[in-house]
């Protein structure tokens, strides 16, 4: 059976909704503290997935998932590097989005080469916006559009400079679109300003993704504001999670 860990630190808040997702996506889930994995009570290598949730990790006190991300990258670096090189599931939901690109994790492995800034508004931005698919990976197969809510005070994604920017362009996944799917820069269809509108992306080999808005909160239908119209059966969130099971089941479990 596919094992999700869903790690957890001090300010991560929506651990619970990233569990409850990767349970009815059909996998066996498990909360574990970093510190649990530091102490060596737990291992990376015993799980197929690693999921990084929404929050504010330590409060942000540093920027939005610095320190999470400094933990990683200093005391678990050997591990989570294993991980990715071995082709697991990692995804990183909004904090756990910044987290990923300041471990230098995304979009490459190395030194850190994109950043979520400060939101155009100055102001938290929560609220529901639409994306546009740009390219498959493990946890988007079957995905065109999806209608997700935002809660974040630095999602603005900004890139080191052009050239990275420029490949950067063949590993975007989600861009904000207008309601009839145009990428638009216009806001609040673009809650933050994000370069290119730029809403997730994912390493080269499509097994880490990170993104801004939150899927584990649309996992039902009626979780949306526009149930009663939009004729779905299930909330769009619930693909990705659905998609990472599947993928693991066929490619990870038992090797």
């Amino acid at each position: 059976m596919v094992r999700a860990l869903i790690l957890r630190s001090a300010g991560i808040n929506c651990n619970d909704e990233t569990e409850k997702a990767f349970q009815l996506a059909g996998a066996e889930t498990e909360q574990v503290h970093i510190n649990e994995i530091i102490s060596g009570a737990k291992k990376l290598d015993d799980y197929q997935i690693l999921a990084i949730p929404g929050g504010f990790s330590y409060g942000d006190d540093l920027g939005g998932g610095k320190i999470l991300g400094n933990e990683l990258s200093n005391r678990l670096k050997e591990q989570l590097h294993k991980f990715v090189a071995d082709k697991k599931l990692v995804i990183g939901i909004c904090n756990g989005f910044q987290v990923l690109v300041k471990t230098g994790i995304l979009p490459w492995e190395g030194e850190q080469t994109v950043t979520l800034a400060q939101n155009n508004s100055k102001k938290f931005e929560c609220r529901w916006v639409r994306l546009t698919k740009m390219k498959d990976c493990a946890f988007t197969k079957g995905i065109d559009g999806m209608y997700l809510p935002v809660a974040h005070g630095e999602g603005k994604l900004v890139t080191k400079d052009k050239d990275v920017l420029e490949k950067l362009q063949k590993q975007v996944v989600f861009k904000y679109c207008d309601e009839k799917g145009n990428e638009t820069s216009e806001y609040p269809d673009n809650p933050n300003g994000s370069v290119e509108n730029i809403a997730g992306i994912c390493n080269e080999t499509g097994t880490v993704m990170g993104m801004m808005p939150h899927p584990e909160r649309h996992l039902s239908f009626m979780n949306s504001a526009n149930w009663t119209r939009n004729g779905k059966k299930i909330g769009d969130g619930l693909k990705i999670f659905q998609n990472a099971v599947e993928y693991a089941e066929k490619n990870l479990v038992g090797k």
